[in-house]
């Protein structure tokens, strides 16, 4: 078993490449997140994490995020990624994730209803609701992501 993470970051970002990969490794570039090794985890933040604002972490460390992403080669489509975090008071908290073809806007208004959704079928209320996201109007072909990075 790993350890709890005692730390989350919000990240979001979007990029243009040549290939949906190379987009992609963009998009992690632009979220701060490009040099570890992603390892994809489901929707729960740990009792007690503490929020940071920026992601401090030595490259190529694996790294549990939870996240959301879409890629298109469709130039002119507007693609979006949403990442929420609902936090219970003095507990855990539930992470939700979003991407699809759509404005920021639309992006994060469906994470905060995720979120409250999530919470509500837990019997729970958030002490606060943390939403970052992203959108990109695609060139050749472009990607958005948005994840919750756990660290230690």
């Amino acid at each position: 078993m790993l350890p709890t993470p005692q730390r989350f970051t919000l990240v979001a970002g979007s990029a243009e490449g040549d290939t949906q990969l190379t987009a992609f490794d963009k998009a992690l570039l632009v979220a701060g997140v490009g040099n570890l090794n992603l390892i994809r985890v489901s929707s729960i933040l740990p009792p007690g994490t503490e929020f940071s604002q920026q992601v401090d972490i030595p490259p190529g460390s694996l790294t549990p995020i939870a996240y959301g992403t879409i890629g298109s080669e469709v130039p002119g489509r507007l693609i979006s990624a949403a990442i929420g975090v609902g936090v219970i008071s003095g507990s855990f908290g539930v992470i939700m994730e979003f991407a699809g073809i759509c404005t920021k806007a639309e992006a994060e208004e469906r994470i905060e209803k995720m979120v409250r959704e999530a919470l509500a079928i837990r019997n729970a209320h958030p002490e606060r609701i943390m939403i970052k996201a992203t959108e990109h109007v695609v060139e050749k072909v472009g990607c958005s992501f948005a994840g919750v990075v756990l660290w230690y």
